[in-house]
């Protein structure tokens, strides 16, 4: 737990991909968080009045930010966020984002992901303050086609079996590819939406449903643990 509530802002990047776990622990924690529909041309506020920035999911491309107007304006926001030392957390495309624009790379992978899957700490991620409490392995809730190369003196913190890089850090900017964030409500509708993914991993919306209730009781208490951790360690 940190001591004082923060001022948190969540950049939403699609209709029905919020937070979830991600907005009820730290709305129960007392946070001042802020949800900014960006997909919707919301503004984005001043660097300033942020302790730190959460950068949500889309299906949109991360390597192709540049077509789209409000990813244009997300991406100038967040290189004055980055360059003024605010801790940011991007999940899933918002990882990817984050690593394209600190000079990685963010394109298709040659699998996708969904569903229930193991990830594993490397040696840094067993190191880094920003895991502390994680078991070496431990589940996660996938749901991705695309992936990044790590950015220049980023350290890789969890690795995958199928698409390695898994979450990194950069100073003050985390970025995972898995979803922490999501809940079982959130699984069922992303199903529903985007059913026709399944086919690509030979699943089917009630064997993804039910890999990610599974888990869910874990993910709840790593999505909280991330949190703590991410605000305790980088948010001053």
């Amino acid at each position: 737990m940190t001591t004082r509530p923060k001022r948190i802002l969540a950049i939403q990047n699609m209709e029905g991909e919020g937070f979830g776990r991600f907005e009820r622990h730290l709305r129960q924690d007392g946070h001042d968080l802020a949800v900014l529909h960006a997909y919707r041309g919301e503004p984005l506020p001043l660097p300033e009045a942020c302790d730190a920035v959460l950068v949500g999911g889309t299906p949109l491309a991360a390597y192709r930010w540049e077509e789209h107007a409000f990813l244009r304006e997300e991406a100038a926001f967040l290189q004055r966020v980055v360059a003024a030392g605010t801790p940011c957390l991007g999940v899933c495309f918002g990882s990817q984002f984050l690593a394209h624009l600190l000079g990685g790379r963010a394109y298709r992978a040659d699998r996708k992901e969904i569903g229930g899957y193991d990830v594993h700490l490397t040696e840094d991620g067993r190191r880094d303050p920003v895991l502390a409490g994680f078991p070496p392995r431990f589940p996660v809730f996938h749901w991705h086609g695309d992936t990044f190369d790590l950015p220049p003196g980023a350290a890789l913190l969890v690795r995958g079996d199928g698409c390695r890089n898994q979450m990194f850090r950069l100073n003050n900017v985390v970025g995972v590819q898995f979803h922490p964030e999501v809940t079982v409500e959130d699984a069922t509708e992303w199903t529903a939406a985007y059913g026709a993914e399944l086919a690509d991993v030979g699943k089917t919306r009630e064997q993804v449903v039910a890999e990610c209730r599974a888990i869910d009781p874990e993910m709840d208490r790593l999505a909280a643990r991330l949190l703590d951790n991410f605000l305790a360690v980088l948010v001053r």
